[in-house]
């Protein structure tokens, strides 16, 4: 099979963004899953954060991971992948100039674009880690990104939670990013349809939404209609392969004896300590999960 380039599967998607459909992305998070969804015909991946964090430190998703980590499993995604994959880059790793080193690392990793988010990461004393950085510094870590990419068809996609903030407000800062000149925007928290519409009908470029399979977002050609073009129901594959590796291991230890009926939510809790993390901020962040 002839190798595709990183530039001409980010052409690939920056053709995904203006047709009008929408897609859901498969969750790829090594060579192997990345090489199934292409083969499975899906158009688009996205290595999650979350599950960065979770394959690489085994830890819950408080902005753990760092920046060389997370390049490390793209460029593995980026060395064998047949289909253009986003790379959840969180919140850039830092402030704008962390967001440049972000967007050169991870142009060269050979992803096809790229998330940046305004929330306030890592979680800061005393705050909530739902917070927001002002739109004025999203303004500014957009533009660095832009400023950073060599390839122009890499896309730069701005990120914000709608669920945190008032309706104008949440469109007052999506307009900024528009204007900053992000290829798309990316929206986490959007309730329902005509919280989406409310959004989306200020708006010109396109949509990603992450509704973790929100069934009150439950219609591709009513979201397309609406600009969305990619949409991240969550991470069922790698969750999905937490639960086979538990079952499997257990066969092969034969505890046949007692059957286990926790699901990957549940072992992901398990191993992944989080009443450890959210201990040690309480204890020396005074932060409330």
């Amino acid at each position: 099979m002839p190798k595709i380039s990183h530039s001409a599967l980010r052409r690939n998607f920056r053709d995904l963004l203006a047709t009008p459909i929408c897609v859901e992305t498969a969750s790829v998070f090594d060579p192997m899953s990345a090489r199934i969804a292409a083969d499975l015909g899906f158009e688009v991946g996205i290595l999650g954060g979350s599950v960065a964090s979770l394959q690489v430190l085994a830890a819950p998703d408080f902005a753990l991971i760092t920046l060389s980590e997370f390049v490390e499993q793209a460029t593995r995604i980026g060395r064998v992948a047949q289909l253009p994959f986003i790379a959840d880059a969180d919140h850039g790793y830092g402030n704008a100039l962390n967001v440049m080193r972000t967007v050169e690392e991870l142009e060269r990793a050979g992803v096809a674009a790229l998330t940046i988010e305004d929330t306030l990461l890592p979680a800061q004393f005393g705050r909530k880690s739902t917070d927001l950085i002002s739109v004025e510094e999203g303004i500014g870590k957009v533009k660095a990104a832009l400023e950073a990419r060599v390839d122009p068809e890499l896309s730069i996609i701005a990120r914000t939670n709608a669920g945190v903030l008032p309706t104008p407000d949440v469109i007052a800062r999506t307009k900024a990013y528009e204007k900053a000149g992000a290829d798309g925007i990316c929206m986490v928290g959007v309730k329902d349809f005509e919280h989406l519409e409310q959004i989306a009908e200020n708006l010109t470029v396109p949509l990603m939404l992450v509704t973790y399979g929100n069934p009150q977002l439950h219609d591709s050609e009513r979201l397309a209609s609406l600009g969305v073009r990619i949409v991240v129901a969550g991470h069922g594959a790698y969750f999905a392969a937490i639960k086979a590796t538990y079952d499997s291991l257990r066969a092969q230890r034969q505890l046949t004896h007692s059957t286990s009926n926790l699901s990957a939510t549940e072992l992901t809790h398990t191993y992944t300590l989080p009443e450890s993390y959210v201990a040690w901020a309480e204890e020396f962040m005074d932060v409330k999960e």
